[in-house]
């Protein structure tokens, strides 16, 4: 049973799609439960179907068997209190920046306002983009673009945030700078986030808990506790704690491999 107190809850989750070579069971099984405004990672294998958990817990998909619920509340459809940050920001190319950020409220009422624009300046310079509003995305760094990306799924002000391996496409050094600034913002604002990578580290960084996948039918065999003190920074990476939970993980993720 999922808890009355739980932001996202999955209850026997299973999820079969339908391919061109037959049917492929993505889930199997899925129990999990997400609190209000903690902040949990979701390790596994390629192939495992940790972005089909945020599809469903977005309610992009209905899933095959079992129930996903949003405040004790049946997923249905897409919901103005979830924002989604993909893995890549999926901009778009001839709109300014301000335009990218304001596009949702757009795309929902059919007009943007100044008091929108003026909170999409607000947010835009939380990310560390004051300046660049009037920029088109081209002109933008590929971590920068990200903010973007970032900065539109906060618009809305959603109680939930789901994030996609926001950070795969960045280089090492620009992704370990997004990780903090992403701390920064979590800190200063809790969301709800359940957060989608392949780094062991990062998930250690940045998360309450970390949930570990089994390979195809993916389910959860791992449900890890992060004890390590808020605020996170440059110093945490070479905390003993934060050693010793990455590598207990990577030792769970390789014997599951071998």
């Amino acid at each position: 049973m999922v808890a009355a107190h739980s932001a996202i809850g999955f209850t026997g989750v299973g999820q079969v799609f339908r391919t061109a070579s037959g049917p492929l069971e993505a889930l199997r099984g899925v129990e999990m439960a997400v609190g209000r405004h903690e902040f949990v990672a979701v390790l596994g294998p390629s192939g495992c179907g940790k972005s089909t958990l945020l599809r469903l817990a977005s309610g992009l998909i209905h899933p095959t068997s079992g129930t996903v619920e949003v405040f004790g509340h049946p997923v249905t459809e897409p919901r103005d209190d979830i924002g989604i940050v993909f893995q890549k920001p999926t901009l778009l190319p001839w709109a300014t920046i301000e335009d990218n950020v304001v596009f949702p409220v757009r795309h929902k009422t059919g007009r943007v306002n100044e008091e929108d624009r003026v909170n999409a300046r607000a947010i835009l310079a939380k990310v560390g983009l004051e300046g660049f509003e009037a920029r088109l995305p081209a002109e933008l760094s590929g971590g920068m673009q990200q903010r973007v990306g970032i900065a539109r799924a906060l618009f809305m002000n959603p109680d939930i945030l789901l994030m996609d391996e926001p950070f795969s496409a960045l280089d090492a050094l620009t992704r370990e700078e997004m990780g903090f600034e992403l701390l920064r913002i979590w800190e200063a604002q809790p969301k709800t986030v359940m957060f989608i990578t392949h780094s062991i580290s990062e998930a250690v960084l940045l998360a309450d808990r970390v949930l570990v996948m089994s390979e195809r039918p993916g389910h959860i065999i791992e449900d890890l506790a992060i004890d390590i003190a808020r605020p996170r920074g440059i110093e945490t990476s070479n905390n003993k704690a934060m050693h010793d939970y990455v590598g207990y993980l990577r030792g769970l993720l390789l014997k599951r491999a071998a």
